[in-house]
């Protein structure tokens, strides 16, 4: 099921409504995976609007041969890159967030955001190549081709990084009892 592509041939034809499904389908996971670099929410939101505004200006460039959502992560990772290259040149600092909370069913709110909590604090003892690729391969749902192609690797690398991660992340959660 490519449904990302369908939809940007079908925009490509004109009916513009399809690239709102293509936002729709990918804009909250790119989003995500772009915090993992840059780890400020507003700065991934804005970064994956370019990526999205790239597809929309430059049509040129994605040729079908990868998934759209390979692509776009592929461009959203050189902006978050580009990003943090400038970012060490000129930094800033960051401001924060507060989150609307909803009053229903808080505790079950509260306990998925411990675990969440307890996860990142897993992979943070990673180093950035194993977070990449869990996050790649597991929350994301990319194939090993697909997240090879995004960090410019071989699928062989990919299946030895992810193994080696998986082994690094078992005494860390189990010595902590989170999962």
């Amino acid at each position: 099921m490519d449904n990302g592509a369908s939809s940007y041939r079908r925009f490509l034809a004109g009916d513009e409504r399809a690239f709102d499904e293509i936002l729709h389908l990918y804009r909250d996971n790119l989003i995500f995976f772009l915090n993992r670099y840059v780890h400020n929410m507003t700065v991934a939101e804005d970064l994956a609007i370019d990526a999205f505004v790239d597809l929309l200006v430059h049509t040129h460039r994605y040729h079908f041969k990868t998934s759209l959502k390979t692509y776009l992560f592929m461009v959203g990772r050189s902006l978050a890159l580009n990003y943090l290259k400038k970012q060490s040149k000129h930094p800033t600092v960051p401001l924060f967030e507060a989150n609307a909370t909803d009053e229903a069913d808080l505790e079950e709110k509260l306990v998925a955001e411990e675990r969440k909590r307890m996860v990142n604090q897993a992979l943070e003892q990673l180093p950035e190549e194993m977070r990449l690729v869990i996050h790649l391969v597991y929350f994301e749902e990319l194939s090993y081709e697909e997240t090879a192609k995004i960090m410019k690797k071989n699928k062989k690398q990919v299946d030895n990084l992810l193994y080696r991660a998986k082994q690094a992340l078992r005494p860390i959660l189990g010595r902590e009892g989170n999962l």
